[in-house]
This record gives C-alpha cells, structure tokens and sequence, in this order.
C-alpha cells in the first residue's frame, strides 16, 4: 500500500536544515558512506561534464553518497539533456513554419520544459536550487570526521 503525503525528508536533510520541525528524528535510518558514487560511463557528455562540476561539492556536504547513482545520474542526464534542447532553441529559433503554413512550436520547446522540470525535482533533492540551499546548514568542512546527524548531537548535548 502507498504511502500518503508527503515523502518523508532524509534524516540528513533535516538535520543540515537545523530540524526545523523540531520532531524527532530517525536514529535507525541507513546512513551510506558519504563518498560520492563514479560517474557512470554511459551518460552523454554534457551529463558527465554537469556530474563532475557538481558531486564533489555534493560529496563534501554530505549529501551526495555512494547509493545515490542512480538518482544523480538522473539528474546530470536530464541536464544534459535539457541544455540541447535550449541550444538548439537558441540557434534555431522556438517557432517553424508547418507545411500548412501556420507557424508552430518547435518540439525542442515542450522537451525542454520537460526535462527542466524532472531537473528541479533532482535539483530539490540534493539541494542544487537557492531555496533548497538556504534551509541547509552545513559545518563548514570544519568537522569532517562527524556525520551531519553526529553534530546535531554533539550540540544538542552541549546546549
């Protein structure tokens, strides 16, 4: 059976966001490594240039780990993706005339759209948007040897 409303938020979300619900949180949630997964070889390009730009940064924050392939993967293709179809809008306008000589969209416009919205459901996920960013708190790299739900601990026990 499906569960109803709202996805629940990754421990690790919640706790770099400071709890701001304040409820407690999952102790016995899975916690994978935080190391950043390879890039895997059979994304395009542009993919495998976005991947490398971003999981690095990921990497450090804790957000991005090993098990999350799969889903970054994602995300770097819809990129991809999404950048040829503005590139070729760019080049070649959003508008063609059809063979009855109306003027239409050009399919490039409604892939894009498409892509870029399943981009900003990834992008939400790992915090690649300003509004995902500013409910995030991070240590700086100053502690690197704590997971995020470590630190929450170290200061609620320390307050």
């Amino acid at each position: 059976m499906a569960q109803r409303g709202r996805k629940p938020k990754p421990t690790v979300s919640k706790v770099l966001e400071g709890n701001p619900g304040k409820r407690n949180l999952n102790a016995h949630e899975p916690k994978p490594d935080r190391k950043a997964p390879r890039c895997p070889a059979w994304l395009e390009d542009e993919a495998k240039k976005e991947w490398k730009r971003t999981a690095k940064q990921l990497e450090q924050l804790g957000i991005l780990t090993e098990i999350d392939m799969a889903a970054f993967a994602g995300y770097c293709q819809a990129y991809a993706r999404w950048k040829e179809a503005e590139e070729y809008i760019s080049e070649n306008g959003a508008v063609m005339k059809a063979p009855s000589g109306y003027c239409q969209q050009v399919p490039q416009v409604s892939i894009a759209q498409t892509y870029l919205k399943i981009m900003n459901r990834f992008c939400e996920q790992f915090g690649l948007t300003p509004s995902a960013r500013s409910r995030i708190v991070t240590d700086n790299g100053e502690d690197k040897e704590n997971d995020a739900m470590e630190l929450l601990l170290l200061k609620g026990g320390s307050g």
